[in-house]
């Protein structure tokens, strides 16, 4: 009893140091290096989230073409960009914008899902469904953005006369 007392003891004391830190690892909660630091977001991309959260896609538009024109590698830039356009009836400009967010991130689930939703707007089921596709590919458990095009998809299905 005494040697099996000590073992589950032993084998406690060194079990728990590592379960204490696994959470840690797991959720990736440790400093993040120097060089991996954020930069300092542009005000003009605070402000354009804001107008896009108001509704208001005239001040949006140029908010985000300012960001895009100081920071032509900014994907996510060009995806608000492109959803501003889009809901502001500009298909064309909001089709190239959501297209220079993918040519910079081509995994970028959001605008996957916003020019599907744009494909829509102009009656292109076709390409539509070809983003959704990207998205189940990219989202192997399931993910947000492709769950908000398949559920666009099939409303505009369910919409359209057989």
């Amino acid at each position: 009893m005494f040697r099996t007392s000590r073992s589950l003891l032993l084998l406690t004391c060194l079990a728990a140091p590592l379960l204490a830190a696994a959470p840690g690892f797991a959720m990736g909660s440790g400093p993040a290096p120097a060089e991996q630091a954020a930069k300092p977001v542009d005000p003009n991309f605070t402000e354009g989230r804001q107008a896009i959260d108001r509704k208001d896609w005239a001040a949006a538009v140029p908010l985000f073409e300012a960001v895009v024109a100081k920071d032509k590698s900014n994907a996510d830039a060009f995806n608000w960009l492109g959803y501003a356009r889009r809901n502001a009836g500009n298909y064309e400009a909001a089709f190239a914008a959501y297209n220079q967010a993918l040519a910079l991130d081509p995994r970028h689930r959001g605008a996957h899902e916003y020019i599907g939703e744009a494909y829509l707007k102009v009656n292109n089921l076709a390409k539509a469904e070809e983003h959704l596709k990207r998205l189940d590919s990219l989202c192997a458990f399931g993910c947000a953005e492709y769950t908000e095009l398949k559920n666009k998809i099939a409303a505009y299905k369910a919409a359209k006369p057989s």
